[in-house]
């Protein structure tokens, strides 16, 4: 099995390639196979941002993989004009909807409940099957509220005790 635990800066060259849908690029626990079908096991640090496409990874041995965002079923959003793609945005933002954002569209993973709102909103969504890279959000790696990384402020959050003075 080919272990990695390391995300590292691209490189030019690699050993190994990692199809994988967005899902199985936000796990930090994975098993999956490489395209060359090799048995591959992610053990990445938890609560970074996703993996994305052409990122590279060293698996313990020393070989570089490289991450390949695997083609899903989408919806492409556009509308007649930029108000009304804002709009589409916020309400799309508003229900939590991992989006992709491009010039004059949106992409989320198919929903025919979602495809029904954009509908009703006046929007254009139609079905494209393309790799996803979704925005990871304004946080970055997350809202956290430990230091993490910051060796003299490295602590978990303190649960609130209620009527107990420290």
């Amino acid at each position: 099995m080919l272990v990695i635990h390391r995300r590292i800066d691209p490189q030019p060259v690699w050993a190994a390639e990692l199809h994988l849908t967005f899902e199985a690029r936000s796990k930090s626990r994975l098993r999956c196979f490489s395209a060359e079908g090799e048995d591959v096991g992610l053990f990445l640090a938890r609560g970074q941002s996703p993996l994305y496409d052409g990122e590279c990874l060293q698996a313990e041995d020393g070989r570089i993989v490289r991450v390949c965002a695997r083609a899903e079923q989408l919806l492409h959003v556009t509308c007649a004009n930029a108000f009304e793609l804002t709009r589409a945005a916020y309400h799309l933002g508003n229900r939590h909807v991992a989006l992709q954002v491009g010039d004059g569209w949106l992409r989320l993973l198919d929903d025919y409940v979602l495809k029904a709102m954009l509908e009703q909103l006046g929007a254009t969504p139609s079905h494209i099957e393309a790799p996803f890279q979704p925005e990871h959000g304004a946080y970055g790696g997350g809202h956290h509220h430990s230091r993490h990384g910051d060796e003299d402020f490295n602590y978990p959050p303190k649960l609130h005790q209620f009527g107990v003075r420290l």
